[in-house]
């Protein structure tokens, strides 16, 4: 038999249960899809992606943190080759002028590795959309083949050799951090 103390506690919780109010499922408005369908456009996300960062169906502030990554990441770069660059005439240079060259050097560095990368963003998301969207699957396939390309196209200018090296690496880093982040389980 159940003790009273037991079955008291039960009908509280019933009684509690019974007062808590259901909020109801609100549709979405005719604003909320139309930028839906706006954001799930391949055109769209690609922009986002090249401009902004990685663009996810679930989190804004994801963007966010990957345009500022990425951009980061370009100019740390940057700077950091733009510094090993030595300047042709360096010892006809005053300290002045070799500060002032390695300035600019770091900057232009900087700039290029940022578009570089802006680049990449925009080629990888665009592919990655577009085979998702022919394919009707969201998996690691997908990173493989975007990554392929993005590899491919980024080191055409190399020959055939290096675009085939290029998509090899580019896919297997693109499959590595999938599985790392595990997005598709």
């Amino acid at each position: 038999m159940a003790s009273p103390e037991a079955s008291g506690a039960a009908g509280d919780v019933a009684a509690q249960t019974a007062a808590v109010e259901v909020e109801p499922i609100r549709l979405p408005s005719h604003e909320d899809m139309k930028m839906q369908d706006t954001y799930n456009n391949c055109v769209v996300r690609s922009v986002m992606s090249g401009v902004m960062g990685n663009v996810t169906d679930d989190l804004q502030l994801k963007h966010l943190f990957y345009s500022v990554a990425r951009g980061g990441l370009g100019v740390m770069m940057g700077l950091f080759l733009g510094a090993l660059e030595n300047p042709v005439m360096a010892e006809e240079m005053t300290a002045r002028q070799q500060i002032v060259y390695q300035a600019k050097q770091m900057g232009r560095r900087s700039m290029g590795n940022a578009k570089t990368f802006a680049v990449m963003g925009l080629i990888f998301s665009a592919v990655e959309c577009v085979v998702e969207k022919a394919r009707a699957r969201h998996d690691v396939t997908n990173s493989a083949v975007a990554g392929c390309v993005t590899g491919g196209t980024l080191a055409v200018k190399g020959g055939p050799q290096a675009a085939c090296m290029g998509c090899a690496g580019f896919a297997a880093f693109s499959v590595a951090i999938e599985k790392f982040m595990d997005r598709h389980t």
